[in-house]
This record gives C-alpha cells, sequence and structure tokens, in this order.
C-alpha cells in the first residue's frame, strides 16, 4: 500500500518562535526495550502480531480477564534516569483484549459503545519539518516539550489513524525513526515507523490539515512486518551550509594569528586582510566579508582536504564522550560533495553534502585527543536517510506480484517527492537560514570567536597541517585557558524583530567574553547510542 499525498506546500509562517535547546532525554532503543519487554500475547494475538494486521483498542474478553488481572499484578513503573538526574517513570500498559475487527465492545459506563475495532498496519511515515520553535524530533513523555514527533502523534489521533486506545502511550504502535535530529534541527525527508490505521479515505491528506504548515507528510508507505526505521536505514544524507567568507584566514592581529605566528606557523598574507582598514570595525568587516567570493584555488583545496574524509576513519574527536579506543567511533563516509558556491543576497554561500552509514553527535585521525569546535547549527540540514538494502529485498518479493497485490511493498524513495522536497526547503529553511545569517551574523561572531581565541587548543589549525602536542588533550590534565563554546552557536531560531547585523555584531565581542564554558556531562551507553543518526 502506498498512500500519496495531495496539496500543495503550504506558505512558510510570519513568525516562528525560539525553541528551547533542550536535548531530547529519550531514545529510540528505549521503544524497542518497551515493545519487547510487554506481556507475552495469546495466541490470538500472536497471529496478528505476524501478520501486521493488529486491531486496535476493546477491552478484554471473559477468557483473558482473569489472565490479565494476574499480569497486571505483576506489573511495574519502569525507571530510567536522565543525564541531568530527574528520573521518569514510563508506565507499562497491558495489552488489550482480541476483539474481532469490526466487533463493537460491550458498552462502557457512559453508556455510549465504543467504536469497531479497525486493523493496523506496519508503515512508514515519509515527513519534511522545519525544526525552528521545536525541541527535537524524538517524542517526550512531557506533553509541553514540544516536538516534531510529538505533534505528528497528535495529528494521527485526530484523524483516527492512531486509536483513543492507543492514544496515551507511542510505544503501543511500535513508533520509531530513521535519524534523531536535536533542536531546531531540519530535515528535507525523514522516516518515522510505527503501526497505523490505514482504511480512512485520503489519509495523507487529512493528516497534513492538521499538521503545521512547518511539519509536510509526503507519503505513507506500507512495509514489511520486521521494518524498523532505525536498524533497516543503510545510511543518511546531510546538508551544511556556510557563508563562503569562512575560508578567510585568522585576521591579523587576532589572538589565533598571534599564537599561530609564535609557534612560527602563522599565514599567509590574504589579500582580503591587506586592503583591510586598520580603524575598521566588526561591522565594517562583516560588510566587506558578505562581499568576498570564494577563489577557484580556495575551493579545489577544500573538495581535496574532503575527500580525506571519505571511507572508513575513527572519528573520535568529532563527538563527545566516548575514547578512541571505542569502536563504535570507526564511521565509514561514503561521499562528501561540495558544490559550486552560489550568491542569495549579499552573501556566496557553500553546500556541502555528507553521505554516511550513519552520524555521531557534532561528528581527527590517530589516538591524540584535539579540540574541534562545533560549527554553527544554523547550516545543518538533513536531506533524507537512504533504505537501500531494504528496497532490493522487496524489488525481488515484487518481481512476482502486481501494484495492487495484498503482499506488494513499495519501495522507501524520498526522490520520488523532489519537487514538493525543494519547494519546501526553499520556503521554510533557505530562507530562513539566510534571514538569520543577514540579520544576526551568526557564521560571522562564529569565526570571530575562534580567531579571537589565544590559547594553544586550536594551535593544529596551522598552514602545516601538523598537531603540535601543546594542542594535544590529555584526560585528567588541566588546561589553561581552554576553548568556550558558546551556546549562541547552537541556536537556529532568534527573536522575531530582533536587532539588526550592525548592533547584533557590534554586542557580539562583549557576549563571546561574558559566557560560561559549556560543560559535557557524562554519558552512558545508551545514551551515547542515541546521539547517533
Amino acid at each position: 500500500m502506498h498512500v500519496e499525498p495531495t496539496g500543495p506546500v503550504s506558505d512558510p509562517p510570519e513568525a516562528l518562535t525560539t525553541p528551547s535547546l533542550k536535548r531530547p532525554q529519550d531514545d529510540e532503543r528505549g521503544d524497542v526495550l518497551s515493545a519487547s519487554k510487554r506481556v507475552k500475547p495469546e495466541p490470538a494475538e500472536a497471529v496478528a502480531e505476524e501478520t501486521g494486521e493488529d486491531a486496535e483498542g476493546g477491552e478484554p474478553g471473559p477468557d483473558t480477564t482473569e489472565k490479565a488481572d494476574k499480569r497486571e499484578g505483576t506489573k511495574k513503573s519502569q525507571k530510567r534516569k536522565g543525564k541531568k538526574g530527574k528520573d521518569k517513570e514510563y508506565a507499562r500498559t497491558r495489552r488489550r483484549g482480541t476483539r474481532p475487527e469490526g466487533e463493537e465492545a460491550p458498552k462502557p459506563e457512559s453508556g455510549e459503545p465504543k467504536a469497531p475495532r479497525l486493523p493496523k498496519r506496519p508503515c512508514a511515515l515519509l515527513i519534511g519539518f522545519c525544526g525552528d520553535g521545536y525541541n527535537g524530533m524524538q517524542i517526550q513523555p512531557d506533553p509541553k516539550v514540544r516536538t516534531i514527533e510529538g505533534v505528528l502523534f497528535d495529528a494521527l489521533i485526530k484523524v483516527g489513524a492512531v486509536s483513543q486506545d492507543n492514544s496515551d502511550n507511542p510505544t503501543k504502535v511500535k513508533l520509531g525513526r530513521a535519524a534523531r535530529t536535536d533542536a531546531g534541527v531540519h530535515a528535507a525527508g525523514n522516516v518515522v515507523s510505527m503501526k497505523l490505521i490505514t482504511v480512512i479515505p485520503d489519509l495523507v491528506a487529512k493528516i497534513n490539515q492538521e499538521l503545521p504548515p512547518e511539519i509536510r507528510l509526503w507519503s505513507i508507505i506500507r512495509v514489511q512486518n520486521s521494518f524498523n526505521a532505525r536498524t533497516t536505514c543503510d545510511s543518511r544524507k546531510y546538508t551544511y551550509f556556510f557563508p563562503s567568507y569562512l575560508m578567510i584566514p585568522p585576521k591579523p592581529g587576532s589572538g589565533l594569528w598571534n599564537t599561530l605566528k609564535a609557534q612560527g606557523a602563522e599565514c599567509a598574507p590574504h589579500p582580503f586582510w591587506e586592503n583591510a582598514d586598520a580603524s575598521a570595525t566588526p561591522q565594517d568587516d562583516l560588510k566587506r566579508k558578505r562581499a568576498y567570493r570564494i577563489t577557484p584555488e580556495q575551493l579545489a583545496a577544500l573538495r581535496e582536504a574532503a575527500q580525506k574524509y571519505e571511507g572508513s576513519h575513527n572519528f573520535h574527536n568529532f563527538t563527545v564522550g566516548r575514547d578512541f579506543r571505542d569502536r563504535s567511533c570507526q564511521r565509514f563516509l561514503k561521499s562528501i560533495e561540495i558544490s559550486d558556491p552560489a550568491v542569495y543576497g549579499d552573501t556566496e554561500w557553500i553546500a556541502v553534502m555528507l553521505h554516511g552509514q550513519s552520524f555521531m553527535l557534532h561528528q581527527m585521525y590517530g589516538p591524540r585527543q584535539v579540540f574541534v569546535p562545533k560549527m554553527p547549527a544554523l547550516g545543518l540540514l538533513l536531506e533524507y536517510p537512504i533504505f537501500e538494502s531494504y528496497n532490493r529485498r522487496v524489488a525481488a518479493i515484487n518481481a512476482k506480484l502486481q501494484p495492487g497485490d495484498p503482499e506488494y511493498r513499495t519501495p522507501i524513495d524520498f526522490e520520488v517527492h523532489r519537487a514538493q522536497l525543494d519547494e519546501f526547503k526553499q520556503n521554510f529553511i533557505y530562507a530562513k537560514m539566510r534571514s538569520i545569517e543577514d540579520q544576526f551574523g551568526i557564521f560571522d561572531g562564529w569565526i570571530r570567536s575562534i580567531d579571537a581565541y589565544a590559547g594553544h587548543d586550536l594551535e593544529y589549525l596551522n598552514p602545516k597541517g601538523i598537531i603540535p602536542q601543546s594542542a594535544v588533550i590529555k584526560r585528567g590534565e588541566f588546561r589553561n585557558n581552554p576553548f568556550r563554546e558558546k551556546k549562541r552557536f547552537d541556536a537556529t531560531s532568534f527573536p522575531v524583530g530582533g536587532a539588526g547585523d550592525a548592533a547584533a555584531a557590534g554586542s557580539l565581542e562583549g557576549e563571546e567574553s561574558s559566557e560560561e564554558e559549556e560543560t559535557q556531562l557524562p554519558l552512558d551507553k545508551e545514551e551515547l547510542a542515541d546521539l547517533d543518526g
């Protein structure tokens, strides 16, 4: 079954609010864990699970009530401790009855009969979203925490794709996702897997009517019973956008410039700074930076450097909480493509497409640990996950079937929605991204925070391409003047009607010196696994 989308992409909202930057604490493994530990189904239920045709809702039949009561007495609430020490309880709910499809349940005390039971099927929901104003992709136990999945789940309940009996706990319908995105991060495509009631006419259109315009459902695809969005996914594509003026070397006289000069590794004179006015303000520099255009030689050098990261490498320096010896740091990047620069407004932008099997949070070589600053979150976009192995498997089955056959499974392919994806990205992601940079100069603020640093942590950013011993970080060893990450660069949304470029750039210097160092809390294995995406 393949439910096609209907209707055009809506216009972007006029104003979006600033999201909270709390990281979701729930993890994907919790979905699988809760589902795997639920009560063993009765024979009729086991048949339903095997065929993927579970029936929704209902009360326990007379032959199962006693067993259900006994099971109920043995259940205990499951507790997980978050990274900040807050206990969260997930009440385990008992399995509902196995009333036949279409049969009405006995009338409850209110006297009103419950709706007939409807079958639910394993499905893949292909969605896209602008992450502004959301606390990430993954649904949270607290309904006050606004997430992409939370809003989607509510829409599914409203149209009847998820029954009221299952509306209190998304694990009942085996909710999962192919890639977890952090607060404010966008996705042109992502996949949510779950069991849905699909007999509703015009289901995709009805769901989109209930969703806000910054979240779109491209299609619903009936999948095999064993399908899991995260574990079945082969690889993912991300794009990172940044202004080409980030390729300009440190400003002469800045902290990083002086540090590199002191160790004999200063950058060669650059035309951009040679022609600069010595009395220029940060606002003056930013105006000139936006008029800067990368040279063909610089672009070629960037592409050559990117190729060195293709293949299998240890990316322990590009994440948090992991040691070089941790085998999970070994990741395979299938390709890195750097597009030709494009000018929007006054600024030239560069797009880097990264296609990898999986990615860690923030994602050099060798066992030495060095500090790698995170680039601004504003430029990050999940293009879509890829399911090559699954598509090959269903293609072999489909070769013997007709599209209308109940066993026929449509491949998962976002490219069939290319026109809609491109329109959505332009209206809701790219335009917003460029507008924020034009107004607040986020990338300029980030690169100036790099240039202003006068400690040892970034001494490996030298033209010789070597890592001096002074830049190596040793566990448990005190570091004098460590580089401090700025939380403002984790944001992707800012107050509407805020200060313009000049005021934002002019006030940045004080903000850089006033913020405290962001502390990285220790993570356990499950939390580390949840950072993959």
